[in-house]
């Protein structure tokens, strides 16, 4: 199926869950590390990369893919893996995706940045992303008492793009003891062929300092 280049950081959940994909799909991929972004180094990328100026950002051949589920749904497409069966799995993945994008991640991928990563201590906007990372996490642990997976009873891209954040270890003041399904999920996920942690993926990047 050809090579691929993945443009991201270790650091990045959202890197990592394209190379995760990846990886279990046993493709033929290589990363190039897109470091920390500057006002100008971002522009820069912008220019001649991904005019959203966001990773990760996927090239194969000719193409270049931005946005982390675009990149799963054209990987499961080409391989076949971690697709949705019929039309109404495809849409149930996409559900997910989609809630992944808007609440799972985004809000505890901001917290982890903040709190764990930069080290900016508590204040009113890491106590409000906690809050709502808490409450997508309840919804989670919820759906997860039904089945083992996110659709259904195998993992899809859905599992794949919610986990992505689930393996890193930064302190972001959240007690996961609290959601043992969510543990359980993410140890069925750990456990497929071809899984690896993020930072043995990935190449970090230098942290920004906070100013």
């Amino acid at each position: 199926m050809g090579s691929y280049i993945l443009y991201g950081r270790g650091e990045s959940g959202n890197s990592y869950k394209a190379a995760l994909m990846l990886s279990l799909c046993a493709l033929d991929w290589k990363p190039r590390l897109v470091g920390f972004f500057t006002d100008e180094t971002k522009a820069v990328f912008r220019t001649n990369v991904n005019e959203l100026g966001e990773i990760p950002v996927l090239e194969h051949g000719d193409m270049r893919l931005s946005q982390t589920g675009v990149i799963l749904s054209y990987l499961a497409d080409r391989t076949g893996s971690f697709a949705g069966r019929n039309a109404e799995e495809r849409l149930e993945i996409l559900r997910w995706i989609l809630f992944d994008n808007h609440r799972f991640s985004s809000y505890f991928a901001t917290l982890r940045f903040m709190v764990g990563l930069r080290k900016t201590g508590e204040t009113p906007v890491t106590e409000f992303l906690r809050t709502q990372a808490l409450a997508s996490f309840a919804v989670v642990e919820d759906h997860l008492n039904r089945q083992p997976f996110l659709v259904g009873d195998r993992p899809t891209i859905a599992d794949i793009s919610m986990v992505g954040y689930r393996y890193y270890d930064e302190d972001t003041g959240i007690d996961f003891t609290r959601f043992p399904r969510m543990k359980a999920w993410t140890e069925r996920i750990k456990a497929l062929s071809g899984w690896a942690h993020p930072y043995d993926l990935l190449p970090r990047a230098s942290v920004p300092a906070t100013s």
